[in-house]
């Protein structure tokens, strides 16, 4: 299975795909909604107790955001979806679209891990 890179080029953050670069959006934008350009792992005191065989040894690392932004890498459903998605922010929107969408798969890592 083909898997794209996502890459920051001056200032802006790219996924790859078979027919080029896909713009997803500005990376400060991206960090403010985010909380910044760190991430420290966290696990609340309900996972713990729920799954108490879980390895919590990461707990308070802290993350570089960028870096974990350009160690992703996407699947061609994925990236179909970013393309089809708009990268312009409509005047009564905080976010494109498009930069939300990549946004969500984001947190959802800096959240849960990367497989």
């Amino acid at each position: 299975m083909t898997r794209y890179a996502t890459f920051v080029e001056a200032g802006t953050v790219y996924v790859g795909s078979e027919d080029g670069q896909v713009e997803v959006g500005d990376v400060d934008d991206i960090l403010d909604v985010i909380g910044g350009p760190a991430w420290t792992i966290t696990y609340t005191d309900a996972a713990k107790e729920r799954h108490p065989a879980m390895d919590t040894s990461d707990e308070g690392l802290v993350v570089d955001v960028v870096d974990m932004i350009q160690a992703m890498t996407h699947g061609e459903k994925f990236v179909r979806t970013l393309q089809a998605h708009p990268v312009e922010t409509a005047a009564d929107d905080e976010m494109a679209p498009r930069t939300g969408l990549f946004v969500g798969k984001l947190l959802e890592n800096l959240e849960n891990g990367v497989a």
